[in-house]
Parts: structure tokens; C-alpha cells; sequence
């Protein structure tokens, strides 16, 4: 072939190439063969299998907490919390890993085989004699005690084996998936945008899965069955993303160090250089010739770090303007994240306070029937499914039209406009507890706490949907925003960052709980928390919520105002 036509040949193979990407084998990828809606549905199916096992074990954890190993309800309601908290930190130190070391795709594979092996011991620990089961008087009751430690301790360690395995796996997939998409290709870009929408939505989809099957196995049938369903759902979902690895695109990781070796140094320097003078740090960025920017405004005492003490030029002693610029990006989301903390506290009570209230009402359907209290949560799934396809196409281009943004409105917007769905579905659920509290009183069904108090559990719907909504307006922003708004190569951590904000929100709401349970129970009184919830008082705590909600929400407001997206993105 002559070698004018052997360039035209490869021109379409070269513009077809995705930079910073390559295939399973280490090639340059080409856009045509890989990534895309085409990647993302493998990765999508596997965080449908994973959210299907996490609910299976989290959405009836306080019933078998309650139930099978006997622990109190206030007890109970802070050990969830504990482990949710834990299962939304650890992905923290999982994402440095996967940045740092192992990368997106490895970390996946091994999270997924350590879900496998927690799910298969907390079957095995439910197989084993349980506190329920153990009355009456007997000549091995030194055995059985022994065994219940036993059940009790291998049960925590599985269920935390599993939070350790969630850390890997939750960040790493949700970056990996929207890693398939170019944001240098026009329409790969408005399809990333796309991409969260309709993530969130696959995950949702598995937990309604979930909460309509697995709590009724768990509440009738078998607690064995009810775990080891989520045990080889997941390692279904495991082949289905091995499959994929021939579509994937992986990203490169360049020759320059550690991102959080380069921010953690810009804070160090700016530490060690607090004396430096203004108009020194305002000398080197015009030698430099940086424009003065919004950025360069904000937080100007890690400018600092642009500067060494001794006035040498080497590497590892002064910083780099883009290097300061990361370190900005990131110190800007501590605001954001601060003030969404409350939130978290809210989002924490619907698998634990919600599902105990739902316990004691009338879930009747038919006669002999009734709809397991923890299978409620799938309405919150149910309005996700329902109502984030009419967000995406519905919503988004009409904003579209009115604002002129690619998105419709901020991600910031759409982080605000959930909390305040957020506030009102806990004004909504502290009359709802109202009402059946003074139904328990004119029923004379105060000391009666096994009796259902006549009351339908429809009641509680409201509460559950709009927590739907504002998942779809508050959740969904901020995975997008914790994703787009930090450096290229640590997207897993800022990942890690959104989830954290629900793990330390759940430690916040374990930290309330037992808070007012010592408060309230003082002098003999029955607690807001009290294990017969007729005598309990969850219409105050939930008025609580309320209005720290108003509070962290007006805190939001104010700390939005300054901030400045990165890359230009008003997304």
C-alpha cells in the first residue's frame, strides 16, 4: 500500500482514539469499540447486584438485631447506625487504595469476592441457635451460651467483613462506570451527565428487588435463606462485570506523583510559609504570569505555598499553580460536605425508626396477610424508579430551556432542593407519629405494645416518598458534584468524600440516639426511644430532626454563595 493512502487509512483509527485510555491489554482504545452506554451496563448490573445484597442485609438488620439476637431497640438502632456508619467510611480508605495502588478495576474484583465470603459467614452465623430460640430451662445451657457468643461474634465480624468489602466496591464502581464516558466528545459528555441519573436508578431498582422479596424470605420463612440469597446474587453479579473487561476503558495513570502527596504538600508548604508577606506571594504570581482569577482570591493563604522560606526554586519545596488549584478544589468542598451532614442524620432513620413505627400499625392487606414493616422502605426505591425518568427527561430540558445550563440547574441547586424535601418529610413523620400515638391512647393500648395499634401503616407512605424525591434531587447531585468538582486522578475519593458525608452522619445520628436514650431515661421515665413505642416519644425526635434540617439548610445556603466550580463546570 502506498504510504499516502496507508495515512488516510489510519487518520479515522487515530481520531478515533480516547486519550488517556487504554484497552485490557494496554493498547490505545478506540472510541468505537468500547466504553459508552455499551461498558456502563455491565458496571450498572454489578451495582444492582451489590445494592440488592448491602439491603438484603442493612434494610432488616434491626429486626434480626431485635428479634433473633435479642437486643433492645434503642441498642439496636445504634448498632445499624454503627455499621452503616462504618460501611460508609471505609470506602474512603478503599478509594485511596484503588488510586493509589490497585486501580479501579482490581479493587472491584477483590471487594466483590470479599462480599461473597462476608455474605457466606453471616448465612452461616444465622444457622447457628439464636437468643429467641433459646428459652426454657435445659441441661446444655452452658453449651448454648457458648454458642450464642459464638453466633453474636461471628455474626459482627461477617457483617463487618461485608462494610470492609462495600468500602472497595462503592466508590471504585460508580468512578469506574463513569470513567466509560470521553467529557472531550460532545456527546459522550451530555451522556455522562445522563449516566448518574440513571446509576442511581439501577441502584434503586435492586433495592426495591430487595425490599419486596428478601424482607418477606427474612420475616416468614428463613433468616438462612433470607442472607444467602444476597450471596449468590452477588457473585452473579460479579461474572456479569468479568465479562465486560474486553469493553472497558482504563484509565492511565501518569508518570507524576501521588495526588495526595501533591495536596498534601501545598498545605504543608503553606503551613511552613504562614509568614510570608502578601506582596511577595502577589511578586511570584505575576513572575509567573498568572491572571488573577476568582480561584486565585479564595483562600489565598495556600498561595503561600508557591513560595519556599529559603527562596529555592526546587522541586518538592515550592508548588506549582495548578497543584495549589487542586489543593483550592478540594478545601472548597468542606463547606458543602459540612453542611449536608444533616441530612445524613435524616436519611439514617428510615431503616431503623421507621421500620419499628411501621411494626406496630395495622399492614393488613388481605386476610392472613400482612406487608413486612421493613418492606416500606421500597416506596422510598419505588419513587426513585418512578420519578428519575421524568427528572431526565422531562425536567432537565425544560430547565434546559429556561436556564440555558446542560444540566438544567446547578448541581448545588439540586443538592438544596432535596434537603428541603428532606425537612418536610420529618415535619410529615412527626405528625404521622402523633396521630398514632393518641390512636394508642384512646384504644387503651399504651401498655399493650404487641397489640397493632389500629392505625393503617399506608400512613406512613407520604414520609417514605418524598425521601424518594429528595434522594433523587440531593443523592444523585451530590455523587455528580463529589465526582466532577475534584482532580482527574482521585475521582474514586472524591467518591469516597460523597459517601462519607452518610457514614459520619450515621455515627452523628448513633451519637444522638444514645444522647437523648441517657437523657430521656432518667428517674425511672420511659426514654423518646422506649422499646414499647406507645410509651415512647419518636414525635420528638422526629420535630428534632426538623429543625436542625432548617438549620444545616440555611448553613448550606450561606456556604454555596461562595463557591466557584472548577473547569469551568456549572453543571
Amino acid at each position: 500500500m502506498p504510504i499516502s493512502n496507508l495515512s488516510d487509512a489510519q487518520t479515522p483509527l487515530l481520531d478515533d482514539t480516547v486519550d488517556s485510555c487504554l484497552d485490557y491489554k494496554g493498547r490505545p482504545v478506540r472510541r468505537s469499540a468500547s466504553g459508552g452506554w455499551r461498558s456502563a451496563s455491565f458496571i450498572i448490573s454489578v451495582e444492582i447486584a451489590e445494592r440488592f445484597a448491602y439491603y438484603g442485609i442493612a434494610s432488616n438488620l434491626i429486626t434480626y438485631l431485635t428479634g433473633p439476637l435479642g437486643e433492645s431497640t434503642a441498642t439496636a438502632a445504634a448498632q445499624v447506625n454503627a455499621w452503616s456508619g462504618a460501611a460508609s467510611l471505609l470506602p474512603l480508605l478503599g478509594a485511596f487504595i484503588a488510586d493509589s495502588f490497585l486501580g479501579r478495576y482490581r479493587t472491584i474484583i477483590l471487594a466483590s469476592l470479599m462480599y461473597i465470603l462476608g455474605i457466606g459467614l453471616l448465612t452461616l452465623s444465622a444457622t447457628l441457635p439464636s437468643v429467641s430460640s433459646s428459652g426454657g430451662q435445659n441441661a446444655y445451657n452452658v453449651t448454648l451460651n457458648s454458642s450464642l457468643q459464638f453466633q453474636v461474634i461471628l455474626f459482627f465480624f461477617s457483617l463487618y467483613l461485608v462494610a470492609f468489602a462495600q468500602g472497595g466496591h462503592k466508590p471504585c464502581v460508580q468512578a469506574f462506570g463513569a470513567d466509560q464516558f470521553d467529557t472531550q466528545d460532545p456527546e459522550e459528555c451530555k451522556a455522562k451527565s445522563s449516566f448518574f441519573n440513571w446509576w442511581y436508578f439501577g441502584m434503586c431498582a435492586g433495592t426495591l428487588t430487595t425490599l419486596w422479596i428478601l424482607n418477606y424470605i427474612q420475616d416468614n420463612l428463613s433468616w438462612v435463606l433470607g442472607f444467602a440469597i444476597p450471596g449468590i446474587v452477588m457473585a452473579v453479579g460479579l461474572v456479569v462485570f468479568v465479562l465486560g473487561t474486553m469493553t472497558y476503558r482504563y484509565s492511565v495513570k501518569g508518570d507524576e506523583e501521588s495526588p495526595f502527596v501533591r495536596i498534601g504538600r501545598v498545605f504543608i508548604l503553606a503551613v511552613r510559609n504562614w509568614k510570608t508577606s502578601s506582596s511577595a506571594i502577589a511578586a511570584e504570581e505575576e513572575a509567573r504570569g498568572t491572571l488573577p482569577t476568582e480561584s486565585s482570591k479564595q483562600f489565598k493563604f495556600l498561595n503561600k505555598a508557591l513560595l519556599s522560606p529559603d527562596g529555592s526554586k526546587e522541586q518538592g519545596k515550592v508548588c506549582s499553580i495548578r497543584e495549589v488549584e487542586e489543593a483550592k478544589a478540594v478545601l472548597r468542598l468542606a463547606p458543602i460536605w459540612a453542611t449536608c451532614l444533616i441530612y445524613a442524620v435524616v436519611f439514617a432513620q428510615s431503616s431503623t425508626f421507621f421500620t419499628k413505627q411501621g411494626a406496630t400499625m395495622d399492614r393488613s392487606i388481605t386476610t392472613g396477610f400482612e406487608v413486612p414493616a421493613s418492606t416500606l422502605q421500597s416506596f422510598i426505591s419505588l419513587s426513585i424508579v418512578i420519578f428519575i425518568p421524568i427528572y431526565d427527561r422531562i425536567f432537565v430540558p425544560l430547565a434546559r430551556a429556561l436556564t440555558g445550563k446542560p444540566a438544567g440547574i446547578t448541581m448545588l441547586q439540586r443538592i438544596g432542593t432535596g434537603m428541603v424535601l428532606s425537612a418536610i418529610a420529618m415535619a410529615i413523620a412527626a405528625l404521622v407519629e402523633m396521630e398514632r400515638l393518641k390512636i394508642a391512647l384512646e384504644y387503651g393500648l399504651v401498655d399493650k405494645p404487641n397489640v397493632t395499634v389500629p392505625m393503617s401503616v399506608w400512613w406512613l407512605v407520604p414520609q417514605y416518598i418524598l425521601y424518594g424525591l429528595s434522594d433523587v434531587f440531593t443523592m444523585v447531585g451530590l455523587q455528580e458534584f463529589f465526582y466532577d468538582q475534584v482532580p482527574h486522578d482521585v475521582r474514586s475519593v472524591g467518591l469516597a468524600l460523597y459517601l462519607s458525608i452518610f457514614g459520619v452522619g450515621s455515627f452523628l445520628s448513633s451519637f444522638l440516639i444514645s444522647a437523648i436514650e441517657y437523657v430521656t431515661s432518667g428517674d425511672g421515665r420511659d426514654s423518646w426511644f422506649a422499646n414499647n413505642l406507645n410509651r415512647a416519644h419518636l414525635d420528638y425526635f422526629y420535630w428534632l430532626l426538623a429543625a436542625l434540617s432548617a438549620l444545616g439548610l440555611a448553613l448550606y445556603l450561606y456556604s454555596t454563595k461562595s463557591y466557584i466550580y472548577v473547569r469551568g463546570s456549572t453543571l
